[in-house]
C-alpha cells in the first residue's frame, strides 16, 4: 500500500506541474480560437444562407410572375368588355394555379434561419397569394371593379419585388447585393410593363383609354424603359447580352411603336388603330423575355453570393486554421517549459523502455513464433533477456513487461507442444486406418483374381470401391495434419489412367463420364496427389447434384499446360460462397483454419492443401446452365511429354463449356468402378 500510494502522489505531482504550466494558456489560446473562429464562420454561413434564400424564392418565382402577369392582363381585357369569354381566363388561372404550387412550398424553406426582414416580406407576400381565390371570385360575380382588380394584382406582383429588393439588401456580400438589387429592378419593370400591357389590352377591348388609365398608361411605359435603360449598364453579362438581343429585336421594336400609337392616339370608337391580337402578342413575347432576364440576373446574384460566401468560409477556415496552428505552438511551447520541469533522466528511460519493448514485441517475438512454428524447440529463458530498470517504478514496469512477454513466448511453446503432440495421435490413427485398409486392398485384390462367379465378383468390386474410398479418407486426415500420403509412384502414369483412378475412388462413379484424354503421363511423385485431388472434385461435383444427372470429365492440352474440367449440372453455388472457396482453393491452408471457419466440408481444404504443394491451379466456375465447373491446371513440373506437342486446342475453346448433346460425342463413356493399380515395381506404398 505503501508503494501504491507514493507511486500516486508522485504521479500527481508531475500532473500538477504539466497543468499550471501548460494546460491554463493551452485552455485560454483555444477559447480565444475558438471564439473567434465561431463568429467568423457565422459571417460567412449568413452570406451563403442568405444567397440560397433568393436561389429558393427568386429562381422558382419566373413561372409565377409570367403568369400571374398574363392573368391581370386578361382579367383586364374581360372586365373592360361586357359579355365576354372566360374560357381564356379560366385556362390562365389554372395554369397560374401550377406555377404558384410550384413557388409556394419554397416559402417555408425560406423563412427558416431567414432575418426577420425577408421572413416579414415573405408572409406579407403569402397573404396575399391567400387572398387570390377570394379576389378570383369577387371578379366573376361583378363585385370587384376593374380598377380594383388591377390594383389588387399590382400589389401582389410588387410583394415579389418587395422580397428581391429586401434580399438583395441584406447581402453582406457587396457584389451579390448589387447585383440583386439590379435584377430586383429589372422584375420592377417587367410588372410595369406588364401593368402597361394590361391597360392597353382593357382600352382596346372597351374601345377607349379612360383619361387615368391613359395617364397611367403613358407613366408605366416611360418608367420601366427608363428602369431597364438605367440597369442594363449593371447587368451581369448573361442577363445584359439577353436584354440587349431583346431590345435590338424586332417585338421590342414592334412593341415601343405600338406603345407609342396608343400614347399619341388613344383607341376610340369607330376609329382604326392597334389591332388587339397583335398587342397581345407581342406583349406577351416581351413580357416572359424580361422575366427571363430578371431570371438571369438573380441566379448570376446568387452564384455571386455563394461563391464569395464559399471564399468567404475558406478565407475563415484559413485564418481559423493558422490560429490553431498559433495555439497547437502555444501549447507545444507550454509542453516544452512543462519537460523543463521534469526529470529529464526519467523521460529518457520511460524512451528506452518503450524502443526496448517495442523492439521486443516487432523482433523478438515474431521470430521466436517462426521458429515455434517450424517446430524448432526454443529455451524461453534463454531467448528473452530481461529488460534491466533497477527496482523503482520504471523498474516495476519493465518487471510487468518481462513477465508478459514470458507469459505469452511460454503459452505459445505449450500450445505448439500440444498442437505436435495431437497431431501425432491423429497421424498414429489415420495411419492405422491406412495400414487396415491397405490390407483390406490386398486381400480384395487377391480375391478378385481367384474368383469367377460374376455375382460374387461384382460385390467384391464394391468392397473393393468402398475400401478405396475408407483409403482416401484416411489420407485426408493424413493430409490435414501437413503430411504427405502414403501411396508413391516412381514412374510415370498415363493422364486418362489418372482420371480414371480418381473416378474409381468416388462414390457415385457410375455417374461420371471421362472424356478422351491427351497422350500424356503424369510424372510418379505427383499421382497420388493428383488422384486425391481429382477424386475430392468429382465426389463434391457427384454429392451436390441430382442423382440422375451426369459429371462431365474433359482434359485438354493447352499452351499454358493440362487443364481439366469437372462439370456438374447440380444447384450451383451462390456467388459469395464460390468466391470464398476460390480464395481458399488458391491458398495454402493451414489446420487450425478448419477449426476457425467452422466448415463440415473437409474436402476444399484438402484440395487446397494437395493443389497448393504440387503447384496445381484449382477454380471453381459458374456453369452455362445450372452447375458448377471446377478447372484444373497442371504445372508442367508435374507432366511427362511423350510426344511434343500437335494441334493443341486453344484454352478459349477449352474452357467453353459443352452442350448436353455433345458431351459424350468425344468417346465419353462411364467408367468402370475397378481400376486396375499398377504393378509393384512402378509404386511405392
Amino acid at each position: 500500500m505503501a508503494r501504491t500510494s507514493s507511486s500516486g502522489s508522485e504521479y500527481k505531482t508531475i500532473r500538477a506541474r504539466l497543468t499550471r504550466v501548460g494546460l491554463v494558456p493551452s485552455v485560454i489560446l483555444l477559447v480565444l480560437w475558438l471564439g473567434f473562429s465561431s463568429l467568423s464562420i457565422y459571417d460567412g454561413y449568413y452570406a451563403t444562407l442568405v444567397a440560397q434564400g433568393v436561389q429558393n424564392a427568386s429562381l422558382s418565382a419566373g413561372d409565377s410572375l409570367v403568369e400571374l402577369q398574363q392573368e391581370r392582363r386578361l382579367e383586364m381585357e374581360r372586365l373592360s368588355r361586357p359579355n365576354a369569354d372566360s374560357v381564356a381566363v379560366a385556362l390562365q388561372r389554372a395554369r397560374t394555379d401550377q406555377a404558384l404550387a410550384r413557388a409556394r412550398p419554397n416559402f417555408d424553406q425560406l423563412i427558416v434561419g431567414a432575418p426577420q426582414a425577408i421572413a416579414g416580406q415573405v408572409r406579407t407576400l403569402d397573404a396575399l397569394l391567400s387572398e387570390l381565390p377570394e379576389r378570383r371570385a369577387g371578379m366573376d360575380a361583378g363585385a370587384v371593379s376593374r380598377q380594383e382588380a388591377f390594383d389588387f394584382y399590382n400589389r401582389l406582383l410588387a410583394g415579389w419585388a418587395n422580397l428581391f429588393d429586401t434580399q438583395a439588401r441584406i447581402v453582406p456580400d457587396l457584389a451579390a447585393s448589387h447585383a440583386g438589387l439590379a435584377g430586383s429592378e429589372v422584375v420592377r419593370a417587367a410588372d410595369e410593363m406588364s401593368q402597361a400591357a394590361s391597360l392597353g389590352s382593357a382600352a382596346l377591348a372597351s374601345g377607349q383609354f379612360g383619361d387615368i388609365d391613359h395617364v397611367t398608361f403613358a407613366h408605366r411605359v416611360g418608367s420601366y424603359h427608363a428602369r431597364l435603360d438605367t440597369n442594363l449598364p449593371v447587368l451581369e453579362p448573361e442577363g445584359a447580352s439577353l436584354l440587349r438581343k431583346l431590345i435590338a429585336g424586332e417585338s421590342w421594336k414592334r412593341l415601343t411603336a405600338l406603345e407609342n400609337q396608343l400614347i399619341e392616339q388613344p383607341p376610340q370608337p369607330g376609329v382604326p388603330g392597334v389591332d388587339p391580337d397583335e398587342w397581345e402578342e407581342v406583349t406577351a413575347e416581351v413580357s416572359e423575355s424580361l422575366v427571363e432576364v430578371a431570371v438571369l440576373q438573380a441566379r448570376a446574384g446568387v452564384e455571386l453570393g455563394l461563391d464569395n460566401g464559399d471564399r468567404r468560409l475558406l478565407e475563415v477556415l484559413a485564418v481559423s486554421v493558422g490560429g490553431l496552428l498559433a495555439v497547437l505552438l502555444g501549447i507545444v511551447l507550454a509542453a516544452r517549459a512543462a519537460r523543463s520541469l521534469v526529470d529529464r533522466t526519467l523521460v529518457s528511460r520511460l524512451a528506452s523502455l518503450r524502443d526496448d519493448t517495442l523492439r521486443l514485441a516487432h523482433d523478438r517475438l515474431p521470430e521466436i513464433m517462426s521458429r515455434l512454428e517450424r517446430g524448432e524447440q526454443v529455451d524461453v529463458e534463454a531467448e528473452l533477456a530481461p529488460l534491466e530498470y533497477g527496482t523503482d517504478e520504471i523498474g516495476q514496469v519493465a518487471d510487468a513487461f518481462n513477465t508478459a512477454h514470458h507469459t505469452a513466448v511460454a503459452a505459445a511453446v505449450q500450445e505448439n507442444h500440444a498442437k505436435a503432440g495431437f497431431n501425432k495421435v491423429f497421424l498414429g490413427i489415420a495411419h492405422r486406418n491406412q495400414g487396415l485398409v491397405h490390407r483390406q486392398l490386398k486381400v480384395l485384390d487377391r480375391m478378385e483374381r481367384n474368383e469367377e462367379h460374376p455375382e460374387r465378383l461384382a460385390g467384391l468390386f464394391e468392397l473393393d470401391h468402398l475400401a478405396t474410398r475408407a483409403r482416401r479418407n484416411a489420407e485426408n486426415l493424413v493430409v490435414l495434419a501437413g503430411v504427405q500420403a502414403g501411396r508413391k509412384w516412381r514412374k510415370p502414369v498415363r493422364l486418362a489412367d489418372v482420371v480414371r483412378a480418381a473416378v474409381a475412388e468416388t462414390e457415385h462413379f457410375d455417374r461420371i463420364r471421362v472424356h478422351r484424354a491427351p497422350d500424356l503421363s503424369v510424372v510418379g511423385a505427383a499421382v497420388g496427389d493428383l488422384i486425391h485431388l481429382l477424386a475430392e472434385l468429382m465426389d463434391n461435383a457427384t454429392s451436390f447434384s441430382a442423382p440422375d444427372s451426369q459429371v462431365q470429365v474433359y482434359c485438354g492440352d493447352t499452351p499454358r499446360g493440362v487443364l481439366l474440367r469437372i462439370e456438374d449440372e447440380g444447384m450451383g453455388m451462390r456467388p459469395a460462397e464460390r468466391d470464398e472457396a476460390n480464395v481458399l482453393l488458391a491458398s495454402k491452408p493451414k489446420f487450425e483454419d478448419i477449426t476457425l471457419r467452422g466448415d463440415s466440408r473437409l474436402g476444399l481444404f484438402v484440395v487446397a492443401v494437395l493443389a497448393s504443394r504440387r503447384g496445381i491451379k484449382v477454380e471453381l466456375r459458374e456453369a452455362a446452365g445450372e452447375g458448377t465447373v471446377a478447372l484444373i491446371r497442371l504445372p508442367a513440373d508435374i507432366v511427362a511429354h511423350d510426344r511434343l506437342f500437335e494441334d493443341r486446342s486453344e484454352e478459349p475453346d477449352l474452357l467453353r463449356l459443352p452442350s448436353a448433346n455433345t458431351a459424350g460425342s468425344d468417346g465419353g463413356a462411364p467408367v468402370r468402378p475397378k481400376w486396375k493399380r499398377p504393378p509393384k515395381d512402378e509404386r511405392d506404398d
